[in-house]
């Protein structure tokens, strides 16, 4: 696809003009969403810690849509200024922020919490709640200068992942839905929308952690839901607001990625 026929496409898109951040770029539905987005017509911030993965989903961004942004950081190590300073270079690159993803994860597998070593879980509970916050508090100066600024959080089923053995990571997801509504409520009155995603079951390495791959017949690609990510982060978003959205994958309008 020539530059001209990309921009073509592009025309009208549900995301043109607009900058998003996607926190686990790298990952399976991160990386899906994310050229997603670069297809609906976002400049993307690829957030991730393993650079080579990171530069494979930045070559195929640049191939559909608008050249996007290489950012690695670490989230179990990166403090609350290197979160500041990340919003602060994207405004003095970019000059604004439209909208953050949060696909970052981290799950050891399933253990006991009795068994659990006690770095493991504070890994799980930071990487999984603590630093998406730090990372959405940073941002939320820069996205409130945005006309139609968007926060999303996935979050894995509580009703799965709230039973024994899913240690931090289960604890920690039942916190992020938490952070969807509380955040909602405070900003209620503001013009950044927060909104959570429940995806189904997907094929990722980390759903691998829990069960047998060849048997999991109920997983689906990470694609089914990647339109709904370009959804909640444009306009069409604003009716789950303060919301934790469960689409279906059939039911995803892939139509917004045209």
């Amino acid at each position: 696809m020539s530059p001209s026929e990309g921009q073509g496409a592009r025309a009208g898109a549900a995301l043109e003009g607009r900058v998003v951040l996607v926190a686990g770029a790298h990952g399976g539905l991160g990386s899906a969403a994310a050229q997603a987005c670069a297809r609906a017509g976002a400049t993307v911030v690829l957030l991730g810690r393993k650079v080579p993965k990171l530069n494979r989903v930045y070559d195929a961004l640049a191939q559909v849509g608008p050249e996007p942004l290489l950012y690695p950081l670490d989230l179990e190590g990166a403090s609350a200024d290197d979160y500041a300073e990340l919003a602060q270079r994207i405004e003095a690159e970019l000059g604004r922020l439209d909208g953050v993803l949060h696909c970052a994860a981290d799950f050891a597998g399933l253990t006991p919490l009795a068994q659990t070593d006690p770095a493991t879980f504070a890994r799980a509970v930071h990487v999984n709640l603590t630093a998406p916050w730090w990372l959405t508090q940073a941002c939320l100066p820069l996205l409130a200068k945005a006309e139609d600024p968007a926060v999303v959080f996935v979050v894995d089923d509580l009703a799965r992942v709230g039973q024994a053995y899913w240690g931090g990571y289960g604890l920690a997801q039942q916190g992020r839905e938490g952070l969807v509504r509380m955040l909602h409520a405070e900003l209620a009155n503001s013009p950044i929308r927060v909104a959570g995603l429940r995806p189904g079951p997907m094929r990722t390495p980390l759903r691998a952690k829990a069960y047998v791959e060849e048997n999991d017949r109920a997983a689906v690609e990470p694609t089914a839901y990647a339109a709904a990510c370009v959804t909640l982060l444009s306009s069409a978003g604003a009716v789950h607001r303060g919301q934790v959205w469960a689409p279906k994958p059939a039911a995803v309008a892939l139509t917004q990625l045209q």
